[in-house]
């Protein structure tokens, strides 16, 4: 059970899809990887879903949504089935929500770098670099790796208020750029 924490959600993800895949023969084309490493507590808890096998399909059905609608569907399911969902699970939607708007911009990779989140592949049109620098002076933008660094966000606030976005606002706010 300890599994996911030792590889990370979306690597797991991905090697049990091309474990079934495998398994089932499937040859149908899949979605490209989708790769978000960010620093947030998103999970299945096991006092939520407790078995194993449960979870697996669930984690499965949530990194395969590829619509709001879809990702609505499995919500519902998980509410039928286990009750009212935990903060957790509500924060593994919202990353669920993130990775949904990042491939429909073409996003593949959402990375935690340093003091900077990194957004790839991205070429931006010199509309969009001037809106990014305007909204994000400290933004580092990389053609050449056709990857963008904006500086970690903050909260607003002055001096010690000040604190990294986490959780649901960090999702929120990726989301949003």
């Amino acid at each position: 059970s300890g599994h996911i924490e030792g590889v990370g959600f979306d690597l797991y993800i991905r090697m049990v899809g091309e474990a079934v895949a495998d398994f089932k023969g499937d040859g149908e084309e899949e979605l490209p990887p989708m790769k978000v490493e960010l620093p947030i507590d998103a999970h299945l808890p096991t006092d939520y879903v407790e078995h194993e096998r449960l979870r697996l399909e669930a984690y499965r059905k949530l990194a395969s949504a590829e619509t709001e609608e879809a990702l609505k569907e499995v919500l519902e399911e998980l509410t039928d089935r286990y009750g009212p969902y935990p903060d957790e699970v509500a924060v593994l939607a919202d990353v669920a929500r993130l990775r949904i708007r990042a491939r429909q911009s073409g996003i593949s990779d959402i990375v935690t770098q340093g003091n900077f989140i990194r957004f790839g592949p991205a070429e931006l049109a010199e509309w969009q670099v001037v809106r990014l620098k305007r909204l994000y002076p400290k933004a580092l933008i990389k053609p050449a790796l056709r990857s963008i660094l904006v500086p970690k966000p903050v909260s607003p606030g002055k001096g010690f208020d000040k604190r990294e976005l986490t959780g649901s606002e960090l999702l929120e706010w990726c989301r949003t750029l």
